[in-house]
């Protein structure tokens, strides 16, 4: 039996440093940086005997090389222990372990453009760069108190030594509170910008007893999300729409004046400068982030409320969308299409509470009636509005989600599950091609709700 995959996620704990805090959180971040590119430099010299070693072999090998002890007084780096005084061993280990991964992934990299794998001919050889961006590691008792989950302790470093300090948090969230969850070791990320505490969590997911259900979800332009939440007897038991409208207004007001700068810009001719509206995109990028998180959290709510067995989605893997008429936005909005982002942030916030998301062929989803009546007909001026061979007018991103639902529930439990055949029937559409008419017919008899 295949082992469930192990879920860590990582909270924010704001903290409030007073400025003598701030001054002591900068010299730690600058000390510890510092001694990541000094074991670097040695990791690398030596990785042709400790890349064959694990983990746990790692850090004692690097230990004999540059740290001094009574038992040890020679080693091969002693500057290691001049330079970085009264160092915390734990702080020094945390730093052995990110260095390693980051000479490591060099050297794979590096072996990867010698042996001709490049994204382009001319691509260049990839740079061992030690001064990275990196945050210190805390270890419980070593480097970090916890005072109930209002106040922290952290050992810092003050210039001259390591010193304790007690800091106020001021912001958590709430899976410190779930029993099954352990807390890791956390980092202290200090900038200018901000100052938290990042913590991540080992989440155990209780045993799941779903019902007999699907939560469907048809992505789209219009409408962001619609959902469908279908049982196994086909019958529609709850559908609801997901569109935070004001976000998207925001995001593409902000993309709208890019072009209107852009023509100021360069009038009839010339080009435009590298990085040009680059804040006004990072900006929309926030916003679509934002999005993207809102809809997510609606959809899980939704499936936890039924206690449906999976999330169904579209394969929509290398879908490319086309360009519409001449002066339309078509392009544009589909560029703002949120699909993958949307599906990937279900996906992990449905695992945190041991559910499954599954996909299915996205092919005439929206395009064959549920009812089995045919091919619908959209409506030019309206394309959200389908109509049916038989005259019923519907939505058309809600016709999609129940025929998402029903591929889904074909798919869990067990039948048509052979893509791409064609069915025995002539005239019919492949057998992963199925709409909610067929879960009637084959699953139970119910009537839509």
């Amino acid at each position: 039996m295949k082992k469930p995959a192990k879920v860590i996620r990582t909270d924010k704990w704001q903290l409030n440093p007073t400025p003598d805090q701030k001054l002591l959180f900068g010299e730690t971040v600058k000390v510890y940086r510092r001694a990541c590119r000094y074991l670097v430099g040695i990791i690398y010299a030596h990785w042709s005997e400790l890349g064959e070693l694990t983990a746990d072999q790692l850090t004692p090998a690097v230990e004999k090389l540059m740290h001094q002890t009574a038992k040890r007084p020679d080693v091969k780096y002693p500057q290691f222990n001049k330079s970085f005084y009264k160092f915390p061993s734990y702080l020094r280990r945390a730093a052995m372990a990110f260095s390693a991964g980051l000479v490591s992934s060099f050297v794979t990299r590096y072996r990867e453009w010698q042996s001709g794998n490049r994204n382009k001919r001319d691509a260049k050889p990839p740079k061992l760069n030690a001064d990275t961006g990196c945050y210190p590691s805390l270890y419980k008792g070593q480097c970090y108190k916890l005072h109930g989950f209002d106040q922290v302790e952290i050992k810092v470093f003050n210039g001259s030594d390591w010193v304790w300090t007690t800091i106020q948090i001021t912001g958590l969230r709430e899976r410190h509170l779930v029993a099954t969850n352990k807390m890791m070791s956390p980092s202290l990320v200090f900038n200018e910008k901000c100052c938290h505490l990042s913590v991540p969590f080992t989440c155990k997911p209780e045993k799941r007893k779903p019902e007999a259900n699907v939560t469907a979800v048809d992505l789209g332009i219009n409408t962001t999300a619609t959902i469908a939440v279908v049982t196994h007897s086909g019958t529609v038991i709850h559908r609801d729409f997901i569109h935070p409208g004001r976000d998207i207004d925001r995001r593409d007001k902000r993309l709208k004046s890019v072009s209107m700068r852009a023509s100021l810009t360069m009038g009839k001719g010339g080009k435009l400068h590298k990085g040009f509206c680059s804040r006004t995109y990072e900006k929309c990028r926030r916003i679509n982030h934002q999005i993207g998180h809102i809809v997510s959290k609606r959809i899980v709510e939704i499936a936890e409320q039924f206690n449906s067995e999976a999330i169904v989605f579209e394969n929509l893997k290398g879908w490319k969308p086309k360009g519409g008429k001449k002066r339309s936005n078509l392009r544009q909005r589909f560029h703002g299409w949120l699909k993958a982002k949307i599906r990937n942030f279900t996906e992990m916030k449905w695992a945190e509470l041991g559910g499954k998301v599954i996909e299915v062929v996205a092919a005439y989803t929206s395009k064959l009636a549920y009812d089995g009546s045919g091919t619908v007909k959209r409506n030019l001026k309206k394309y959200s509005l389908a109509t049916f061979p038989s005259g019923k007018r519907f939505n058309a991103d809600l016709n999609g989600a129940y025929n998402i639902g029903a591929r889904g529930v074909f798919k869990l439990v067990g039948r048509n599950g052979h893509e791409g055949r064609s069915s025995k029937r002539s005239g019919r559409p492949p057998r992963s091609w199925a709409c909610l008419c067929d879960l009637w017919t084959r699953l139970g008899s119910s009537r839509l709700a």
